[in-house]
């Protein structure tokens, strides 16, 4: 056989890579070499688009340095090959780098570099290129360059795409079908989907990609009616749905939880032979367990795939922790693992939030370990749901020891730290927070903004708060509902009963959420009539009251002294709203019996609701019988909450107290010894002062402030002139 030429060699191997066969081309490749014949510049053009589909960055490196060694300049041919090869690997600065080293770029050159700046999500920098490419460089675009800026333009937004869908008719490019669904997609991932549908009927060409992307588009929308409509006419037209239009359409079943149109949908899957397809299979999980009330159902879909991918196990893991059963997600997480399918940075995320509800520091500290093995410990969500994990048990140091550790900090990160802090009432903690989000160059957005003003709030720290609504007006995030309700419950907490119902006013569209911090800032004040009118108001202005609503109702009348107005509306939760009274529900109800010396009516309360009693009621008991002196059942209570919680110093400080109260000096004496003998001390008072807005904290007791003199003079100061406030002094 006559010796082989480059010509032979190159054609040889660029049918490998045209096929598919990439793996094979790069040991064609290697052959080639070992024979010594020298490559050529489409030859390592052949060889790097291998490289660059296979994500093989170290082979393509040793390809670059041919072409360096062969003296081959990246002209536009080598250039946008070696372009999509580093923009592939991840390296978009070292693609940005080559292109800037070509002496000039044609439109595939410029297109190559356009695209890997939004793969890499650059969205912006890919915009600045395209401008580049036709004022600077006078180069045209052609249809694969719009392709990819309409691709940029679905986060960029609307304004950028129409400007581009101007640039696409300047041009005169012919409306193919590439192009057609880019741009329908681009419009329906804008919600415009008016648009979207002018532009599909601007041809008479058609295709399943096409018609899925406006189903997808409807769907995204929450027009169901639409995407049915839509697949109706595209099943008329002759166009078969695939995997990923059935996919499209049962996420907008799981997006209205439509469990009936989800059943339809599944009957055309089977028909079609795509129920074990891992997109579609994927999406009937995922709608079985959001629409459906039989977990069951959901199962039973999953199991009907026979190789599920991480997609849908993580559906389905996350799926049973949403409904509560999260020791069942935790054995799917390992059942996966056992299979040989390996957890992703949304799988570790779902399992993470199971951790969080069940407040399972075992589990989360697996898990910990198991992400720190995998890429996925650098995913910047990944972190912020361990940060929720250890901060949903208390675990602050753990919570910090993560978020040093994160590569990237986000306002996500910093809003969930914040919100479990205000939940464990630590509420100092989570305005600290501020500070050093400032200190990471981290913008607070309007969920971070509601933590901080809901800090305030714990606190009622005026000043903080009013500095935060000064920051929410100056950052143009003032109107957010979540920040005016956060506003409604600060100045309510803060005693400022008209500064709250002036933020209460500007809320264009309250919701329940709404009415709900008024009527707390507003009880929580001692403003009860004026709570309890916003509840009548509530209702008048048609809301439903929640069992939210109730229980701060319930609370107003406990402490109005309100029983029977507070009896009426607990009978009303069920007779008139089907509401299902909870504990805490009893709770309250005990403590409006209670305070109002009805003991035997709040412990028959007790001894008659659905549940069984915790701690804190049997707490909420002895507390009324210690207001009035009820010895007897004052030790019945304090008996059957040590029971339940026998760590808890409260019940033995209550009953001393009840003793001390009732004249039984002796008895109150051998109850704090009892509490001494097993090691449980009272949990110390604390109060805080705002100082130049910071707010101080002080133990009752400790005199290890530096200042302490200092401190002990501002407060007798304080209390000689008893209108002068603290922050005068």
């Amino acid at each position: 056989m006559p010796r082989r030429d480059v010509v032979s060699w190159t054609g040889m191997l660029s049918a490998y890579v045209r096929n598919g066969h990439y793996h094979d081309s790069l040991e064609f490749f290697d052959s080639m070499i070992v024979s010594g014949q020298c490559p050529n510049e489409f030859t390592l053009s052949s060889v790097l688009k291998s490289c660059s589909l296979l994500g093989e960055l170290d082979y393509g490196t040793r390809i670059h340095t041919f072409v360096i060694k062969l003296g081959f300049e990246p002209n536009q041919f080598l250039g946008s090959s070696m372009i999509d090869l580093y923009a592939k690997c991840g390296l978009t600065e070292e693609a940005c780098k080559i292109f800037r080293d070509m002496e000039s770029g044609d439109t595939v050159s410029w297109t190559a570099i356009i695209s890997s700046l939004v793969q890499a999500q650059k969205w912006r920098q890919a915009l600045g290129y395209y401008i580049d490419m036709i004022y600077a460089a006078r180069v045209h675009p052609n249809e694969f360059t719009f392709v990819k800026l309409f691709a940029a333009s679905c986060s960029l937004g609307l304004n950028y795409g129409k400007l581009l869908h101007a640039h696409l008719i300047r041009f005169g490019m012919r409306l193919n079908l590439v192009l057609k669904t880019a741009m329908v997609n681009m419009y329906s991932k804008c919600q415009k989907m008016e648009d979207a549908i002018k532009v599909l009927n601007q041809t008479p060409e058609y295709d399943v990609l096409l018609w899925t992307s406006v189903i997808s588009g409807f769907a995204q929308s929450l027009r169901v009616a639409d995407a049915v409509a839509a697949l109706h006419e595209m099943e008329l037209s002759g166009i078969v749905p695939n995997n990923f239009t059935y996919s499209s359409m049962l996420k907008a079943c799981s997006a209205v939880l439509s469990l009936e149109l989800g059943k339809q949908i599944h009957l055309q899957v089977l028909k079609a032979g795509l129920e074990d397809d891992t997109c579609a299979g994927g999406a009937l999980v995922d709608m079985y367990l959001k629409c459906s009330d039989l977990i069951e159902d959901g199962l039973r879909a999953f199991r009907e795939i026979t190789s599920p991918s991480v997609i849908t196990w993580t559906s389905l893991i996350a799926g049973f922790a949403e409904h509560g059963f999260e020791q069942d997600s935790f054995q799917y997480f390992l059942e996966m693992q056992t299979v040989g399918v390996e957890p992703n940075s949304f799988t570790f995320s779902s399992i993470l939030h199971a951790c969080s509800t069940v407040k399972s520091l075992s589990q989360t500290r697996k898990i910990h370990g198991r992400i720190v093995k995998t890429k996925a410990g650098s995913d910047i969500a990944v972190g912020n749901a361990l940060v929720d994990a250890y901060a949903a048990l208390g675990m602050v140091d753990d919570a910090w020891h993560v978020i040093n550790s994160m590569i990237h900090r986000d306002a996500i990160t910093y809003t969930g730290l914040a919100t479990r802090m205000n939940q464990l009432g630590n509420y100092e903690i989570a305005l600290d927070l501020i500070t050093r989000m400032q200190t990471d160059d981290v913008m607070m957005d309007r969920f971070s903004l509601a933590s901080f003003l809901s800090a305030s709030a714990g606190l009622a720290s005026m000043e903080t708060g009013k500095q935060l609504h000064c920051y929410s007006i100056k950052a143009g995030l003032g109107s957010g509902i979540s920040v005016l309700n956060a506003l409604v419950d600060l100045y309510g907490k803060c005693g400022c009963r008209d500064d709250a119902h002036r933020a209460f006013s500007e809320i264009s569209e309250p919701d329940i959420v709404s009415w709900n911090c008024l009527i707390s800032g507003l009880a929580s004040s001692g403003y009860i009539s004026s709570a309890l009118s916003s509840f009548d108001n509530m209702r008048l202005a048609g809301f439903k009251p929640d069992s939210i609503t109730f229980l701060l109702v319930l609370f107003a009348c406990s402490h109005g002294g309100l029983v029977e107005l507070g009896l009426e509306h607990f009978q009303s939760m069920r007779e008139k709203y089907d509401i299902a009274p909870q504990l805490d529900h009893y709770s309250c109800l005990v403590d409006l019996l209670g305070r109002a010396g009805r003991l035997e009516d709040a412990m028959e309360a007790i001894m008659t609701m659905p549940f069984k009693p915790d701690a804190l009621i049997y707490k909420t008991l002895l507390a009324a019988c210690k207001l009035h002196k009820n010895i007897s059942l004052g030790e019945y209570t304090a008996r059957r909450g040590m029971e339940l919680d026998p760590s808890d110093p409260a019940f033995y400080v209550l009953l001393a107290s009840l003793y001390d109260d009732s004249g039984q000096p002796d008895l109150a004496k051998s109850t704090r010894q009892a509490m001494r003998e097993r090691g449980l001390k009272k949990n110390v008072g604390q109060c805080w002062m705002e100082i130049r807005n910071r707010v101080h904290l002080f133990d009752a007791g400790d005199r290890s402030h530096p200042q302490i003199n200092e401190i002990h003079e501002k407060v007798i100061c304080s209390i000689r002139i008893p209108w002068t406030k603290m922050l005068a002094c």
